[in-house]
C-alpha cells in the first residue's frame, strides 16, 4: 500500500489487526485499499473514522481509565485512548455506524465531562476551574490551621466554651475543612464508580473518611489539604506542558492585509485563498505560506524552525506562516489556505502527538487498573487480620489501613511517564523538531544506526562552484566574470551556480551578445566582443580548442573529486585558448560534519549515506564525513537497505527529504524527515520531522530522547522505592495518615517537577566544523 500513489503511511497493527492509512482521497478511494489489500492475500473487513474531543474535568490517569471503560462499552469503537495529562480523547469508531458520535457525546456528559472539538481552547475554563482549585484548597487549609488554634489554651479561654463543645466545634471545623479539600476529588471519584472503575481519589476519600469514622477528624482533614495542594500543584504544571504547546497556535495572525484590485483590504485569515497578495509590514507576522513577489528583508522563523538567525528574503524566496518580517514590507503570493499551511499542519502533529503513548506509559496504563484493585483488596485483608491475628482494636486497624490505602496508591508512578514525555515534545516543538509520539520520542535513542540521504539531507541539493582553476595569463576573478557572464542568458542549473559564485564574489558582470546553447554540449558566446565557448572537454575539442597535459591533469583531478567540470575557452587577436576550468558538485550542509561527529559521540557509530548518484560523487561526501556509503540507489533499492539492516541492528532511523526517500522513511524503525519546504510529504511520512534544514536538530533530537528516557527511569525508580519505602513504614507503624500522605503527595510533586526539566533548554545553533 505504501508503493501506491497518494498513499502517505500504512502502519499495521499486529495486535489490533488493523491498518492504519493516511492518503490523498483524489488518487486513493476505499475500493482501491481493498483491492490492494485483496492482492496481497488479505481481506479488509470495517472502515473506522478517527475523531478527536477536549476534555474538561479530569485530571487523574484513572479517571481516564474510567471514561475509557465506559466509552468500551458503546458498540462500532475500535479503539479509545483519554490522555489526562492533555486532557484530549481520541477515538476510532466504525464509519457506517449509526449514531456512534451521539452515543459518545452522550456518554462523555453522562460521566460529568464538558467535551469540545479539538482545536478549540478555551483559555478562561481552564483557568477559572485551576483558580476553583485554588480556593478550596486555601478554604480547607485555614479551616485547619483555625481547628487547631481551637487546642491552643489561650484561645479555649477566650472562646468561652467548654472542653466538650470545644471538641465538638475541632471537629465540625476539620470535616468541613476536609470537605472543601475533597470536593474535587469526591466528584472525580464519583464518576469512577459509576465507570465501575477504581483510582486514586476513590482511594483518597475513603482514607479520610475512614479516619473520621474512628475519630481522627484532623488527621482526615490534613490528608484532604494535602491531597488537594497536591493536585492543585500538580494540574499548574501540567498546564504549562500545554500552554507549551499550544503557544503554537498563537502564531498565525487572525487578519491579513490583502490586495484586492487597486486598494488593500483588512480580512480574517480564513477568508484568505491561494493566489492572493499578502502585504506584510515590518514587525508583523506572515499569516500564510507563500512566495515572495516584491520587497526585500530578513524574518525571523525561530518560532517555526528553532533556528536564532534571520533569513533572508527576496523575490522568488518561500516564506511559511508564523515567521516575523524584520524589515523592509513584503508582498506575498499565497499558496495555501489557513487551514492548510504548514504552520496549521505542524500544530495538528503536535496535538496528535501529545495522544500518542509511549511503550512506557501503554505498559503503565494497563497494569494500572490491576494494581489499584490489588491496593483495596490488600488493605481489605490488612483491616480484617490485624484484628483477627494480631489482636488489635478495630480503631487502630482501620487507621493502619486507611494509611496502608495511602501510601500503596500509584499516584507517582502513574504521571511519571507523561510528566516526561509531554514536556520533551512540547521543548522540541519550540526547537523546530516535532515528534509525532511519545513512542517514536522514547524509540529514537535506542536506534543502532542511522541511515542519511545524501541529496537534500547531508548536501544542500543543489549545484555549487567547487573549483576555479584559472589557465596562464587568467585570473580566478577573470575566470569566473567571463563564465557568469556566457551563463547570464542560460536557464541550465549548472549556469546558474556559476553565476551565483560570481554574484557571491561580488564580481562585476561584462557585456553579452549573440549567445547560443547546444544542449547537453554547453554554450557560445559573444562577451565584451570576443568569441567564448563554455562547456563539456568534448565541445571545446570539437571547436578548435587543445588540452595540455596540464588542464589534463586539472580535469582528471576535479572530476576524481565527482565534480563536473565545466571548460572555458575564448577567441582573441585569432588565437584559441583556454580560460580554465571550474568544478561544480553539491556542497555538503554546514551542519553535516558537526552532526556526525556530535551522533558519534553520542554512541552512534554506525552510520550509512545512501544516494542514487554515483559512487565517484558519493565518494567525496561520505568521505568528507567518514562514513560508509551505498550509491546508485533506486528508492526501493534504499527500502532494501533499512530491510537488511533492520536485521543486522533491530533499531534503525532513516533521515532524509521527505519526498523521494518516503519508502525508506516508512520502512525504517523511525524516520526521519528534515525541512518541511513546503511539501506534504515530510509531514505525512516520518515519524520526526526537522523543521529546518538545520541537521544539527538531529543530535539535539536524539539527545532529548536520552534525556526524557533517562528522566522516566528516575522518575519509576524514585516512585516503586517510595511506595515501598512507605509500605513498610506502614505496616511497621512508623507512619501516621499525615506522614504517609506527606510522603506520597511529596513523590508524585517530586516526579512531575523531575519531568518538567525536560521543558528547559534550547537546541544549539550550527556552527561551521
Amino acid at each position: 500500500m505504501r508503493q501506491h500513489k497518494g498513499v502517505f503511511s500504512a502502519d499495521f497493527d499486529s495486535g489490533r489487526k488493523s491498518i492504519a492509512l493516511r492518503y490523498d482521497p483524489e488518487f486513493v478511494d476505499l475500493h482501491t485499499v481493498q483491492r490492494l489489500a485483496n492482492e496481497s492475500g488479505a481481506q479488509l473487513a470495517d472502515h473506522y473514522d478517527r475523531c478527536e474531543f477536549r476534555l474538561a474535568g479530569g485530571s487523574c490517569a484513572s479517571c481516564g481509565n474510567g471514561l475509557e471503560h465506559r466509552l468500551s462499552q458503546i458498540p462500532g469503537l475500535a479503539n479509545i485512548n483519554v490522555n489526562f495529562a492533555t486532557g484530549r480523547l481520541a477515538l476510532e469508531y466504525r464509519s457506517n455506524g449509526a449514531g456512534v458520535l451521539e452515543a459518545i457525546q452522550e456518554k462523555v456528559r453522562s460521566a460529568g465531562y464538558e467535551s469540545t472539538p479539538a482545536g478549540r481552547y478555551d483559555d478562561q475554563v481552564e483557568a477559572a476551574s485551576w483558580r476553583r482549585m485554588v480556593i478550596l484548597t486555601a478554604i480547607c487549609g485555614t479551616g485547619i490551621l483555625v481547628g487547631l488554634a481551637l487546642s491552643l489554651r489561650a484561645v479555649n479561654q477566650l472562646t468561652g466554651l467548654n472542653e466538650s463543645a470545644i471538641s465538638i466545634l475541632r471537629s465540625a471545623i476539620f470535616g468541613l475543612a476536609g470537605v472543601a479539600g475533597g470536593v474535587v476529588s469526591a466528584r472525580v471519584a464519583y464518576r469512577s464508580l459509576i465507570s465501575l472503575a477504581f483510582n486514586v481519589d476513590l482511594l483518597m476519600i475513603v482514607a479520610a473518611l475512614g479516619a473520621a469514622a474512628v475519630g481522627y477528624w484532623e488527621e482526615g482533614a490534613v490528608l484532604m489539604f494535602l491531597f488537594s495542594l497536591s493536585n492543585t500543584l500538580e494540574a499548574y504544571a501540567l498546564g504549562r506542558t500545554r500552554r507549551a504547546i499550544r503557544s503554537l497556535a498563537a502564531l498565525t495572525p487572525k487578519e491579513a492585509l490583502v490586495r484586492r484590485g487597486e486598494s488593500d483590504v483588512t480580512v480574517p485569515i480564513e477568508l484568505l485563498q491561494p493566489g492572493d497578495i499578502v502585504i506584510v509590514r515590518p514587525g508583523q507576522r506572515i499569516p500564510a505560506d507563500g512566495v515572495a513577489v516584491a520587497g526585500e528583508s530578513s524574518i525571523d522563523n525561530s518560532a517555526m524552525t528553532g533556528e536564532s538567525m534571520p533569513v533572508d528574503v527576496r523575490p522568488g524566496d518561500y516564506v511559511h506562516a508564523g515567521a516575523i518580517n524584520q524589515h523592509g514590507a513584503l508582498e506575498i503570493r499565497a499558496t495555501k489556505r489557513a487551514n492548510d499551511t504548514t504552520l496549521a499542519k505542524i500544530i495538528k502533529l503536535v496535538e496528535e502527538a501529545q495522544s500518542q503513548k509511549s511503550n512506557t506509559q501503554r505498559f503503565i496504563d494497563k497494569i494500572g487498573d490491576q494494581y489499584t484493585t490489588a491496593v483495596l483488596a490488600i488493605t481489605v485483608l490488612t483491616l480484617l487480620a490485624l484484628p483477627t491475628v494480631f489482636q488489635w482494636s478495630l480503631s487502630d486497624a482501620f487507621y493502619r489501613a486507611m494509611t496502608l490505602l495511602v501510601v500503596a496508591s500509584p499516584c507517582a508512578v502513574v504521571i511519571s511517564t507523561p510528566a516526561a514525555i509531554l514536556s520533551a515534545i512540547a521543548n522540541a516543538a519550540r526547537n523546530g523538531v516535532l515528534f509525532k509520539g511519545g513512542a517514536y520520542l522514547e524509540n529514537l535513542s535506542q536506534v543502532k544506526a542511522i541511515l542519511f540521504d545524501k541529496t537534500g539531507t547531508l548536501t544542500v541539493g543543489k549545484p555549487a562552484v567547487i573549483t576555479v582553476r584559472p589557465a596562464d595569463g587568467f585570473s580566478e576573478g577573470e575566470l569566473l566574470a567571463i563564465a557568469a557572464t556566457a551563463e547570464s542568458r542560460s536557464e541550465h542549473h549548472l549556469g546558474r551556480a556559476i553565476v551565483e559564485a560570481a554574484t557571491a564574489r561580488k564580481l562585476s558582470l561584462l557585456s553579452v551578445a549573440d549567445f547560443t546553447a547546444q544542449t547537453g554540449q554547453g554554450l557560445t558566446a559573444r562577451v565584451d566582443g570576443e568569441p567564448v565557448w563554455l562547456g563539456t572537454e568534448d565541445f571545446l575539442r570539437e571547436n578548435g580548442f587543445q588540452l595540455d597535459s596540464q588542464h589534463a591533469a586539472s580535469l582528471d583531478e576535479v572530476r576524481s573529486k565527482g565534480q563536473t567540470a565545466v571548460l572555458v575557452g575564448m577567441e582573441r587577436s585569432h588565437s584559441k585558448r583556454l580560460v580554465g576550468l571550474i568544478g561544480i558538485a553539491d556542497r555538503l550542509r554546514d551542519s553535516s560534519l558537526e552532526t556526525v561527529q556530535r551522533l558519534r559521540r553520542l554512541g552512534v557509530n554506525e552510520m550509512v549515506m545512501l544516494t542514487g548518484d554515483n559512487p565517484a560523487a558519493a565518494a567525496v561526501i561520505a568521505g568528507q564525513l567518514g562514513i560508509r556509503f551505498q550509491a546508485k540507489l533506486m528508492p526501493q533499492d534504499k527500502v532494501t537497505f533499512v530491510r537488511r539492516m533492520l536485521g543486522q541492528h533491530g533499531k534503525v532511523a532513516m533521515v532524509g527529504d521527505g519526498v523521494n526517500d518516503a519508502p525508506a522513511l516508512a520502512a525504517a524503525t523511525i524516520g526521519v524527515a528534515i525541512g518541511v519546504g513546503g511539501t506534504d510529504v515530510a509531514l505525512e511520512t516520518a515519524d520526526v520531522v526537522l523543521v529546518s534544514d538545520n541537521l544539527t536538530r538531529l543530535v539535539y533530537a536524539y539527545d532529548l530522547s536520552r534525556r526524557s528516557n533517562g528522566i522516566i527511569r528516575q522518575n519509576l525508580a524514585f516512585a516503586f522505592t517510595v511506595i515501598a519505602g512507605l509500605i513498610l513504614g506502614a505496616f511497621a507503624g512508623w507512619l501516621t495518615l499525615p506522614m504517609a500522605v506527606v510522603g506520597h503527595e511529596g513523590s508524585t510533586l517530586i516526579v512531575v517537577a523531575n519531568g518538567l526539566r525536560l521543558l528547559a533548554g534550547r537546541a544549539p545553533v550550527a556552527r561551521r566544523v
